[in-house]
């Protein structure tokens, strides 16, 4: 079972729940797909971790071979290529690593090298398999790194947590796009009932099961994200206490579960109801 955990804006406690729950299931798998500022790890603290290079495909163009004949800039959609002063330049931010301007140049001018864009680091945390993408500063995408993150997910159906990244943008697709069920983390502001309007506009057009954990609750006061999910009957699946305490732990690079029994029955019970929520799903699906 493969759970989403994403949030219109950063900051709203998704790494805490993402994390939280995973230390709360007895075995679990956490991919950090918020690949631009990833934090899992240090939370989880993984022994041994191993770090791999994650690569893409850019032209390299042999400018004594090119004729000019201005075929690859032509079948660039992208305009990654441009031919400026009789040759042909490569703007690498925009190439989508198609390899298309290999196959058509008539001379063979253009080959394929690999780029490192990032890494991966992958290790273990008591009972969790944690893996997490780190994007190079000044790198245009750090999908094809979600991407590999992503392919570490396990095939035997454990309960695999992903970390996405903040926002609605095409690396929250990509996070999303295989998920089971998404939780979707707001806080009690007008602020964050935006940004949830947002990401429960994505994953519906994404037809994804979702339920809402709404963040820094204070009792008695008004919470805007809650007003949200009742006018469009959404499922609130808890309610996390804004609490000195919590916000104490947490900034400290600890793991709540891992540190408090009350924080351990908290996250269980929130565990427990994802859970069900998107078994339920699940057997919905099955019966259409």
């Amino acid at each position: 079972m493969k759970i989403a955990v994403l949030s219109g804006k950063g900051g709203t406690g998704k790494t805490m729940v993402s994390v939280n729950l995973a230390a709360a299931a007895q075995r679990a798998v956490y991919l950090d797909c918020d690949v631009e500022e990833p934090n899992g790890h240090l939370y989880f603290k993984p022994e041994n971790p191993a770090e791999a290079p994650v690569s893409v495909k850019i032209p390299k163009v042999d400018h004594d071979a090119c004729t000019g004949c201005r075929n690859c800039v032509d079948f660039c959609k992208f305009n990654a290529l441009a031919y400026i002063n009789k040759k042909v330049m490569v703007f690498e931010d925009v190439c989508h690593s198609c390899g298309g301007c290999a196959i058509v140049c008539p001379e063979k001018a253009i080959a394929e090298v690999d780029k490192t864009i990032g890494t991966t680091m992958s290790g273990v945390s008591e009972a969790v398999e944690i893996h997490s993408g780190f994007l190079k500063p000044g790198q245009a995408s750090g999908v094809p790194i979600i991407k590999a993150v992503l392919s570490k997910a396990p095939s035997d159906g454990a309960l695999t947590l992903i970390d996405c990244p903040p926002g609605s943008a095409c690396v929250v697709m990509e996070s999303i796009k295989d998920a089971d069920y998404c939780v979707l983390v707001a806080e009690p502001t007008k602020f964050g009932a935006h940004n949830l309007e947002m990401v429960h506009e994505l994953v519906r057009l994404f037809e994804k099961p979702y339920g809402v954990v709404l963040n820094k609750c204070l009792e008695g006061s008004p919470n805007p994200s809650e007003a949200f999910c009742a006018a469009n009957g959404i499922p609130v699946l808890g309610r996390i206490p804004f609490d000195l305490e919590l916000g104490a732990i947490n900034s400290s690079g600890e793991i709540l579960v891992r540190s408090q029994a009350h924080y351990a029955a908290l996250f269980s019970e929130l565990l427990l109801k994802v859970k069900e929520a998107a078994s339920r799903e699940t057997a919905s699906d099955s019966q259409r």
